[in-house]
């Protein structure tokens, strides 16, 4: 799916009147604002189908298709060439995939604006996403602590296990990809009455081809300069963070921060941001180390230890001798059958 360019400067003005808003051929009105960060603001939309079909006859899954016609709009203000580069790269990569666990790319448009009157032209982004209004497991996980619940094991298990089942489409593509920033804020859950929550993986603008080959200082730092701004710090690998000058680095990053979410689904945070919050702790220090710190009160005992073995499998410092997916997935079905009978 290529980025396509237009001059639909109604598209910029009906996004800040709350009206309407065109997106190739497909027209959509503004509900209201779901969420922003940094340069990105996440609208609810709704579609307005003229004769036609609309979005359904784009879209080659009708899975895909709202019900309501509402969807998840990300509007992304792009301020330079480099930027310009992310978007474009983060929608080719969107479309490489094709799993019911990861968040598809449903339609996009980037565009041209002109910044005030005789300014300079810019662009803006505007992807288009199925919406899960239940918001994320971060979102989800905070307000659950607040309430003092945790998920059941059968909950623990059965959200973890459709996040390996979407990173394993994308650690089985021709070459690899690896998500780079697997973590509570990237998992958007929809509750199901009766059943586990449904869960998606989302936000690809870091997933890069897995491969890659350090073979001196430079490259390691290089890495690592990349990965800082790239791959949220708490769940980052620990060979991301002191890369050595001589390395072959692979998908196994991303099963660190799947043990790290495993471990958040369960206790709400990363095993290791315990370290931030103490004098003269380092959180670089707490990964590099696997220093797993188990909470001592609350509902540490109501989860099997089995559970915390399967966190520390997946933690292991040293990358060579972290499983694969393949590995973790036949893994937690036999939790699944053991503990969820």
């Amino acid at each position: 799916m290529g980025c396509s360019f237009s001059g639909l400067n109604a598209l910029y003005d009906a996004v800040n009147g709350g009206t309407d808003v065109w997106i190739n051929e497909n027209r959509f009105r503004v509900v209201r604002q779901l969420g922003e960060g940094g340069f990105a603001f996440v609208y609810l939309v709704k579609e307005i189908v003229a004769d036609g079909g609309g979005l359904a006859k784009k879209v080659k899954d009708p899975a895909h298709l709202s019900a309501g016609g509402t969807y998840a709009m990300k509007k992304v203000l792009i301020q330079n060439k480099e930027q310009l580069e992310l978007v474009r790269e983060e929608i080719r990569v969107s479309s490489l995939f094709n799993h019911p666990n990861l968040l598809p790319l449903l339609d996009h448009a980037i565009i041209s604006v002109k910044d005030g009157q005789g300014g300079a032209w810019k662009h803006e982004a505007f992807l288009l996403f199925p919406v899960h209004l239940d918001g994320t497991l971060l979102d989800n996980s905070t307000s659950m602590k607040a309430k003092k619940e945790t998920f059941s094991t059968t909950d623990v298990l059965h959200i973890f296990r459709q996040l390996c089942d979407g990173l394993k489409h994308m650690h089985s593509l021709e070459p690899p990809y690896s998500h780079n920033d697997v973590k509570p804020g990237n998992v958007l859950l929809t509750r199901r009455k009766g059943q586990p929550p449904l869960a998606i993986l989302m936000d690809f603008g870091s997933a890069r081809p897995s491969g890659k080959q350090i073979r001196s200082r430079q490259e390691a730092l290089q890495l690592q300069e990349w990965t800082s701004e790239h791959c949220s710090a708490p769940f980052r690998a620990p060979e991301l963070w002191d890369c050595p000058s001589h390395a072959d680095i692979d998908e196994r990053t991303d099963i660190w921060s799947l043990g790290c979410t495993l471990y958040a689904i369960m206790y709400g945070m990363s095993p290791f941001e315990y370290a931030l919050g103490e004098s003269g702790g380092s959180l670089q220090l707490a990964i590099v180390n696997a220093q797993i710190k188990w909470p001592n009160t609350g509902p540490k005992a109501s989860y099997p230890e089995a559970l915390h073995q399967f966190v520390t499998w997946m933690l292991q410092p040293q990358a060579a001798v972290r499983p694969r997916i393949g590995d973790i997935i036949i893994h937690v079905d036999k939790l699944i059958a053991k503990f969820t009978k």
